[in-house]
């Protein structure tokens, strides 16, 4: 599964959304909508980056619902691993060049230390344009998988790129409400910069 299961997730069939919520919720819905509606193709959204989510809808709506709850559960014990589980340390291969080793090794704590630093301060200085390099990815993917047919698309996304909402809002007016308002929700950041 492509989804990380503590976060919200939203289904579209066609242009209508039909569940939104956490994975359970939404896996059960998308279930019961299926099983009145097993021709229609059905797509979930990661609320946050707009990634397409896998769900494994096989069995009864029951045991699709107990599925996730024991994949959620099972996911809520694995953040307290092995390590240093309250900072939730991850191991993880870095490659730099022996110079920026030697410079690591002679900063106090250390590389890890250092690296965390480093990260953290640079996190701080780009986290405004972060958010809104990710907004705009997020509405992107989810204009590009649900609204590509969809009158003004082209236009849209030059304007929220511009970041001119004004025209973006006026763009997507006559697009499906369910789709605009999804779009709105998840490129709040990106179009928050009104021109």
């Amino acid at each position: 599964m492509s989804h990380n299961l503590d976060r919200t997730c939203t289904a579209f069939a066609g242009h209508k959304e039909i569940a939104s919520g956490d994975v359970v919720e939404v896996a059960t819905k998308v279930k019961k909508y299926l099983k009145d509606n097993a021709k229609e193709n059905v797509l979930i959204f990661d609320d946050v980056t707009s990634a397409l989510v896998e769900l494994d809808l096989r069995g009864t709506v029951e045991s699709v619902s107990r599925r996730y709850e024991t994949l959620v559960a099972e996911a809520e014990e694995k953040k307290c691993g092995p390590g240093r589980p309250k900072l939730g340390v991850v191991s993880k291969e870095v490659t730099l060049l022996p110079q920026h080793w030697e410079w690591l090794a002679l900063q106090p704590g250390g590389a890890s230390v250092t690296l965390r630093k480093l990260i953290e301060e640079a996190k701080k200085k780009n986290f405004a344009k972060d958010q809104i390099r990710q907004a705009q990815d997020a509405v992107y993917k989810f204009m590009h998988a649900v609204a590509g047919d969809l009158p003004n698309y082209e236009e849209a996304l030059r304007a929220m790129y511009a970041y001119d909402t004004k025209k973006f809002k006026k763009m997507i007016a006559d697009w499906p409400k369910d789709i605009q308002e999804h779009t709105l929700r998840v490129g709040r950041e990106a179009l928050a910069n009104v021109k």
